[in-house]
């Protein structure tokens, strides 16, 4: 399994929260998401390799914008 960590801007709340992590969970390859709008983190744990582009778009269409750490 690999891990992957993104810097997310724009989120206040546990509302942003399951916002990004509804989106993010359905991306193929994620098997686990963690989201925390206090430090901006977003990790996923992936069963195979996940796409860049695919997560920060999944976060775009949340609402916000992140950049991989």
């Amino acid at each position: 399994m690999a891990t992957y960590e993104y810097r997310v801007t724009g989120m206040t709340c546990a509302h942003c929260e399951m916002s990004v992590r509804e989106e993010v969970e359905q991306l193929a390859g994620v098997a686990d998401v963690q989201v925390d709008a206090t430090t901006g983190r977003l990790v996923l744990t992936g069963t195979g390799p996940v796409e860049d582009t695919a997560v920060l778009a999944a976060v775009e269409e949340a609402g916000y914008s992140a950049v991989r750490v």
